[in-house]
């Protein structure tokens, strides 16, 4: 995506509680010389900021021109991620355009390798069988937490049907009621008028 060097982009994330994500960036700026993104935009950082569904913030870093940053969601719902340059320029100008891109991986695990490599006891086949193991427990989770939003998203939809049909029982009394009560008004215009 593309920002100006003084904007601030955000984006969200929906996430199960205690799920890893790990983001990769790469920023280029534009040069107005060659009409085209440099490869690298030396010196300049990007702040990453990282809030919960409740507003607190988990994570704000100052990182460089690319980098990576991890978090754990404790919460579920949707986390937001900003991404602003640590630019000093103060005038926006037409050459102040930057591209990032982006890799936001939900659910990742890390290895350690040199834990791996240290236990030599332990088999290929072990290690991709935990591998798998917390994969499933991922998928679970995840499972779990569209479980609990789908039941939440069908007592919101009964709720409402409840008060539609609330809502027109009271409207089909109104109308009787209005209905008797012209009838009503009409019998006794008639019997004033000794038109009956």
């Amino acid at each position: 995506f593309h920002i100006g060097e003084r904007e601030e982009k955000c984006i969200i994330e929906d996430l199960p509680s205690d799920t890893l994500v790990v983001g990769n960036y790469k920023v280029q700026r534009w040069d107005i010389h060659k009409h085209d993104f440099l490869e690298s935009a030396p010196g300049l950082g990007m702040f990453v900021t990282v809030s919960t569904p409740t507003g607190e913030v988990i994570l704000s870093k100052l990182y460089g021109s690319q980098g990576t940053f991890s978090f754990t969601s404790y919460l579920s719902g949707e986390h937001i991620i900003c991404f602003q340059s640590n630019s000093t320029r103060l005038l926006a100008i037409a050459g102040s355009k930057l591209r990032i891109h982006l890799d936001i991986r939900v659910g990742e695990h890390f290895f350690d390798e040199s834990a791996v490599q240290a236990k030599e006891k332990v088999d290929e086949v072990n290690v991709r069988l935990e591998h798998l193991i917390e994969q499933i427990q991922h998928v679970s989770k995840e499972q779990d937490y569209e479980r609990e939003r789908e039941e939440k998203f069908r007592k919101t939809s009964e709720e409402t049907n409840s008060n539609i049909l609330w809502w027109a029982i009271a409207q089909t009394l109104i109308l009787i009621f209005v209905g008797i009560w012209q009838i009503k008004s009409l019998r006794d215009f008639f019997i004033a008028k000794k038109l009956v």
